[in-house]
């Protein structure tokens, strides 16, 4: 912990009562909270960015989405639109938000929608034909005017929400007691061969309750990029010069899983938009090598950059174990919930 947020640490306390009074008024129904008769999946975390909603998102609607219609319903974080949009011929990544888009282009058998107000958006994914039978709230764990009726808590592994604290000394959103509404955690990013002993160590440290179910899983690269037209197996250009660009939270995996020593690296803030300077810094220092980013990014730089120089690379979540009872978790309350409504 560097000195400035050591010295910011009374502003951590303030912060932490005000999102403890906030909590307590939800749970006491002082503060009114919606619930919907159809089965609702919130997917968050504690902390702030990095810990892997898109790759889980993906990895649900991957579940249901031939059994179920399915939803996702985003705030659309950066975008340049407000209120409730739904996704459709029209949309690009500046109006819906990169990660929304992203869902769009990669599943078109579901309805893609983004709305700061999820009530709002809940009621108007509800009002359309044809109606979804599940909808997956992204990034709306601390979205408590929603109660939904499963949700997913995500912690990255190294940098469990146990071992934080809030903001602004460390990166928590809310206390870490905020954890007993998760019917799940998932710990994320974690080493694909972590073992059993380190996975009970991280288990005693979050200390859970007995109806919470606990998962291990890593991020799962493609064996290939993408273009517009075409894929390359990554064994052909791991040791090509080529240019390297993230605008994510966390880039460093990304970066390690394809870079050699002559590869140029550009770091990005997450959610960027790519200026015209930031367009023309890439073509100069690409020059004529490949450029490979991330799925997220490629959504927002396609069209500005050469189809044929831009590659991105996909990703998915991956569990170390039990992911047939995770599956099992997931569809009993899915099946359940559908039938009750």
């Amino acid at each position: 912990m560097n000195l400035l947020r050591k010295i910011l640490f009374p502003f951590a306390i303030l912060y932490g009562l005000i999102t403890a009074i906030r909590n307590f008024l939800f749970d006491k129904g002082i503060l009114k909270s919606y619930s919907f008769d159809l089965p609702v999946i919130a997917v968050g975390n504690l902390s702030v960015g990095g810990t892997g909603k898109t790759p889980q998102i993906e990895y649900l609607i991957r579940l249901l989405s031939d059994n179920y219609k399915v939803a996702t319903l985003s705030r659309g974080y950066k975008r340049k639109s407000e209120g409730f949009v739904l996704a459709d011929a029209n949309v690009n990544a500046e109006i819906l938000g990169d990660e929304p888009f992203q869902f769009f282009q990669k599943f078109p058998n579901i309805q893609v929608a983004v709305d700061a107000n999820r009530k709002n958006g809940i009621e108007q994914l509800l009002s359309k034909t044809p109606k979804p039978e599940v909808i997956l709230l992204d990034d709306a764990y601390q979205h408590r005017k929603v109660k939904a009726g499963f949700y997913i808590l995500l912690t990255a592994y190294g940098d469990i929400y146990a071992a934080d604290y809030m903001l602004p000394t460390g990166n928590l959103r809310e206390s870490s007691s905020g954890a007993q509404r998760a019917d799940v955690v998932v710990v994320t990013k974690c080493p694909p061969n972590l073992s059993s002993a380190d996975q009970l160590s991280i288990k005693n440290k979050l200390k859970l309750a007995k109806n919470q179910e606990l998962y291990f899983s890593c991020i799962a690269y493609d064996d290939c990029i993408y273009s517009e037209n075409s894929k390359i197996e990554i064994s052909e250009i791991r040791d090509e010069n080529k240019l390297l660009l993230a605008g994510i939270a966390k880039p460093e995996p990304f970066f390690s899983y394809l870079k050699n020593p002559n590869d140029v690296c550009l770091t990005y803030p997450d959610h960027h938009h790519f200026s015209e300077n930031d367009i023309q810094e890439i073509i100069i220092k690409a020059q004529d090598s490949i450029i490979i980013t991330t799925e997220k990014d490629y959504v927002r730089l396609k069209g500005s950059l050469p189809d044929e120089q831009l590659f991105y690379l996909p990703i998915q979540s991956s569990f170390l174990s039990e992911v047939d009872q995770f599956d099992k978790t997931i569809k009993k309350y899915v099946g359940a919930s559908t039938r009750n409504g």
